[in-house]
């Protein structure tokens, strides 16, 4: 890096409902800040949070009383990377994050 680039401490926090993409992402970072001998800390792995919403199985009212129960999980990888902002827009386009 170069004298006189500010270092910015930029969070970066990968959601999605599948575990199995969101480890590839969170291994691509990770691939990307060591081959450019890059700091990071994390991914960090946060409790996964479970949305549930249970609904009536008949949209008209009539007939028996069956529920159906309908479940979302959602899972957060939040990363540190201590790098100039320019170097964590390129990592992230490599990896094939939105930024």
């Amino acid at each position: 890096m170069e004298a006189g680039v500010a270092i910015h401490q930029i969070r970066v926090t990968v959601t999605s409902h599948s575990v199995k993409s969101l480890e590839k992402i969170c291994a691509d970072l990770l691939r990307g800040t060591k081959e450019n001998n890059l700091k990071m800390k994390g991914p960090v792995r946060r409790p996964t949070k479970t949305l549930r919403i249970t609904t009536r199985k008949t949209p008209c009212g009539e007939g028996p009383q069956t529920w159906y129960p309908f479940q979302m999980r959602i899972h957060k990888r939040p990363t540190d990377l201590h790098h100039p902002s320019e170097i964590v827009k390129q990592m992230t386009r490599q990896c094939g994050a939105r930024t």
